[in-house]
């Protein structure tokens, strides 16, 4: 059997998705969901809450025709594939961020302002995205992101260039 690179996670947007184009026109939508996990601590007794931050990334068409659905507090499934990319940030330092390249999101019920008030957009309960592949001959380094959103360098939150 091959390998397998399969991310699903049900989670609420951090903030407003972030939508960008490269310098040929390509959209890229970012934008962070938190997951929370609820344990009994075993020495305690309490239940405890770890919340885990996953970056999204959402291409073409798809970024630009759910950018007014993707709104802080946002309940969303997600499935994608993870990828790392590498850059150098101003001071020459290498940096990395891992992401998942969504395939699928479906808009779910709970908080947000979007206009989309559950289920999904357009009268579907999902937007299926066959693979999301990126632009032909983009640049890019790392787990094989094959684009570059910035269209070359530049700084961005936390130094990284979106």
């Amino acid at each position: 059997m091959g390998s397998v690179n399969k991310a699903i996670l049900v989670g609420n947007l951090g903030r407003d998705a972030e939508l960008k184009f490269t310098g040929n026109g390509f959209a890229i939508a970012r934008f962070s969901i938190a997951t929370t996990d609820r344990r009994k601590d075993s020495k305690t007794g309490d239940w405890v809450e770890k919340t885990e931050w996953h970056r999204i990334v959402l291409l073409g068409k798809q970024a630009e025709s759910l950018q007014d659905y993707l709104k802080k507090g946002k309940q969303i499934y997600v499935e994608g594939r993870i990828e790392t990319r590498s850059w150098d940030d101003k001071d020459g330092q290498k940096r990395y961020t891992t992401e998942i390249v969504a395939d699928r999101i479906q808009l779910l019920g709970g908080g947000g302002g979007g206009r989309g008030g559950g289920g999904g957009t357009r009268g579907e309960d999902d937007y299926d995205y066959g693979g999301g592949a990126a632009p032909a001959g983009g640049t890019g380094s790392g787990g094989g992101g094959g684009f570059d959103p910035t269209g070359g360098g530049g700084e961005g939150d936390d130094d990284i260039p979106f």
